[in-house]
């Protein structure tokens, strides 16, 4: 009898965001220089980090990672958001939906492990400076960065699965601007407990431990500093940590208000809110918060442009 009521879904429509239909193109054009911006500004710290060899440590090593994934977090769901504002029908083929909840949670999983990364290594620089270069060897380096790549493999893979084992209903329309897994979860006519348990039980680690490893790395180093307070010590904690610590507390800022801090009225915009804060806003701003913070970024492009000839540097 329920399979009467069932059919095979092609695809699903995407409502975007709440914009009155007369300013369209005006938040068209106000978002599409956002992910422009998004694009550029962390393609410019990779090409430099790449180009200028006074870069080539491991917090830069660690902060290209960061700005690649910044860019592909974007990517995931803009480009798409973008089209559909265009569109008379907003759609998404059911494979391209999948394949964009794969790659959603494969980046921000991979962000939220490369803080972790940048914490412990700006923990390393202040509590151990003297035996900094030892510890945060080349080997240890690279072995950080690919394992925070492989383990979101798993993870994504693993959320992706469940979902797709699931039916879907006649109703496809998803009240997102991109196919979220909680929003994917609602229209299904399948069992969706076991979904519902491993995104509590792997969506709490994912963000939970990330979390706790970044205040304990930051715990560490303000009772470092408080061991022999100084001025030029506290100066050395702001201008190592100021730029991490302003893209942690985007970043998990807006997760923990949509996930930890739910409000029963208008739930749906809020979540489309706070999603468009942490896959739009944040990515655009990663760029000017290291490049504005970090007097070697500023050095680097200096001597980039010089390098070329191009008049700017004088």
């Amino acid at each position: 009898m329920t399979e009467k009521n069932q059919s095979v879904i092609s695809q699903f429509l995407l409502l975007g965001l709440p914009i009155p239909k007369e300013q369209q193109q005006l938040f068209y054009a106000l978002f599409m220089a956002m992910y422009l911006t998004t694009v550029l500004g962390n393609l410019i710290i990779i090409i430099l980090i790449l180009l200028d060899s006074h870069l080539h440590t491991p917090m830069y090593l660690f902060l290209s990672n960061l700005s690649f994934s910044d860019l592909c977090f974007s990517s995931v769901t803009m480009p798409k958001m973008l089209q559909n504002m265009q569109s008379q029908v907003p759609s998404i083929p059911y494979a391209g939906c999948l394949a964009q909840l794969y790659f959603y949670l494969y980046f921000a999983d991979l962000e939220s492990l490369l803080l972790v990364v940048m914490a412990y290594d700006r923990y390393v620089a202040i509590c151990f400076p003297l035996h900094y270069t030892n510890i945060m060897s080349p080997k240890l380096c690279v072995s950080l960065v690919l394992l925070s790549w492989v383990l979101t493999i798993f993870h994504a893979m693993l959320h992706t699965l469940l979902v797709a084992r699931l039916s879907f209903c006649k109703n496809n329309v998803i009240p997102h601007f991109f196919c979220d897994i909680s929003s994917l979860l609602k229209l299904s006519c399948s069992d969706t407990h076991v979904n519902e348990l491993v995104i509590f039980i792997m969506g709490g680690l994912a963000i939970v431990i990330p979390f706790l490893l970044i205040v304990m790395s930051y715990a560490r180093i303000v009772s470092s500093i408080l061991k022999a307070p100084s001025v030029r010590g506290i100066y050395k904690v702001f201008s190592t940590c100021g730029s991490h610590l302003s893209v942690v507390s985007l970043f998990y800022g807006t997760i923990i208000g949509l996930y930890l801090c739910p409000s029963s009225n208008n739930s749906t915009v809020k979540e489309t809110v706070m999603a468009m804060m942490y896959t739009v806003v944040t990515p655009m701003l990663n760029p000017f918060i290291y490049s504005l913070r970090n007097r070697d970024m500023k050095e680097a492009l200096v001597r980039v442009l010089c390098k070329k000839k191009i008049p700017i540097c004088l």
